[in-house]
């Protein structure tokens, strides 16, 4: 069992930037594809952005041209670096297997990102 950890969340200003982490228990991220997600109150889990075993990402497109994933195979973490950020990026982040797998990981608490007008 791959257990997560997020963290790097916090409360910024609308245009502001927070880079996110999500460290495996064990060397995962050369092996799967994974995704970041959010869960913003009422409402359901959305996918943000996902990166491929190759390295080809993809974003939602609320969030393309502002947000980069990225991952340190070595360090066992993925990131997620965010640009230009808006009150509607608030929510609970995680990170977990890209959409489209079999089954998901545990998911982690995730990391709570809020942002002020």
């Amino acid at each position: 069992q791959v257990q997560l950890r997020e963290s790097g969340g916090g409360l910024v200003q609308a245009g502001g930037s927070l880079r996110l982490s999500c460290e495996a228990s064990r060397s995962i991220f050369s092996i799967y594809a994974t995704a970041w997600y959010r869960q913003a109150p009422g409402k359901q889990r959305e996918l943000v952005a996902r990166v491929s075993i190759d390295g080809i990402t993809n974003y939602a497109d609320s969030v393309k041209g502002r947000f980069t994933i990225s991952r340190d195979n070595a360090k066992n973490t993925m990131y997620l670096q965010m640009n230009s950020l808006k009150p509607e990026d608030t929510a609970v982040y995680y990170c977990n297997k890209s959409p489209g797998t079999s089954y998901y990981w545990a998911w982690g608490q995730g990391t709570q990102v809020t942002v002020s007008s």
